[in-house]
């Protein structure tokens, strides 16, 4: 049997099995550690099947996938999923790695804090040069760590799904050392770049999930098999959200220099490993 890729839970696995099943392509689902593996049986099928593989990922709502759990699902088969509560606490852990969950925890317990009577304290010590009491350029850890500030439940709910979301795949499906890459640059540049168009004032993790996005962007329609992709649609939404923020849409103050900063990273970085991956 030959692995031709890994998904995150079971349940995707099993409607992308039931396709293949459809087009004729003997499959089975293996348990890992941290979600399943998809082995085809045949050899002559690895192929095709990557490739279909590859489209899932991209695309795992396109309607054929749905119908094809109608026509080939198999009702003897049971799958385990727990409470749901477990069930969703494991998905959430299988669709990520220690970076992603690391970071999606500091920011977590950061903005807790903030939020309980530490706002003043957490600001000052993790915002960037100049921007709190006694702040200067021998505390290196600030050009990274307003990346982790957050300022409403708006601000942290929607850089966080991007984040587990996006960097999860990145890290799960190619690599730690890409999303860290990732993390640390698209985490310190863009804020240079935003404290010059706009005074050390801001924080949030906005450049880095822009970053991400374009670079799932790029691996998507550059590398396909390489697990990652980002339909046009969400591209869409980011790039729109990207444009509304130079708008002053809802009144809202947006980090605009480190969200262009983070998707030209993302980008850059996207074109370069799937030139190093041919």
């Amino acid at each position: 049997m030959i692995e031709i890729g890994r998904l995150p839970n079971s349940r995707a696995a099993q409607a992308f099995v039931d396709y293949l099943k459809g087009v004729n392509i003997d499959c089975q689902i293996e348990p890992l550690p941290q979600g399943v593996a998809i082995l085809v049986i045949r050899e002559q099928d690895a192929e095709q099947a990557r490739k279909e593989f590859a489209h899932f990922v991209a695309y795992p709502h396109d309607n054929k996938y749905l119908q094809a759990s109608w026509e080939h699902g198999d009702t003897q088969t049971k799958l385990d999923y727990g409470a749901p509560s477990l069930q969703l606490l494991t998905q959430f852990i299988t669709g990520a790695g220690p970076v992603t969950l690391v970071i999606f925890g500091l920011c977590s317990l950061i903005f807790a804090a903030m939020n309980l009577g530490f706002s003043q304290a957490m600001f000052n010590s993790l915002a960037y040069f100049g921007a709190a009491p006694g702040a200067d350029s021998t505390q290196f850890w600030r050009i990274f760590t307003p990346s982790l500030l957050h300022f409403s439940a708006m601000h942290i709910i929607f850089n966080l799904l991007w984040w587990w979301y996006l960097g999860g795949k990145i890290e799960t499906r190619i690599g730690t050392a890409p999303l860290l890459i990732l993390l640390l640059v698209a985490g310190t540049l863009p804020n240079v770049l935003q404290y010059y168009l706009s005074g050390p004032n801001f924080g949030g993790l906005s450049g880095v999930v822009y970053a991400i996005a374009g670079y799932t962007w790029v691996m998507g329609r550059r590398k396909p098999e390489a697990g990652i992709g980002l339909p046009p649609s969400y591209m869409g939404f980011m790039l729109i959200w990207l444009g509304l923020g130079f708008s002053d849409f809802m009144g809202l103050s947006m980090a605009n220099g480190a969200h262009v900063g983070g998707l030209v990273i993302g980008l850059a970085q996207g074109l370069f490993d799937s030139r190093r991956a041919r």
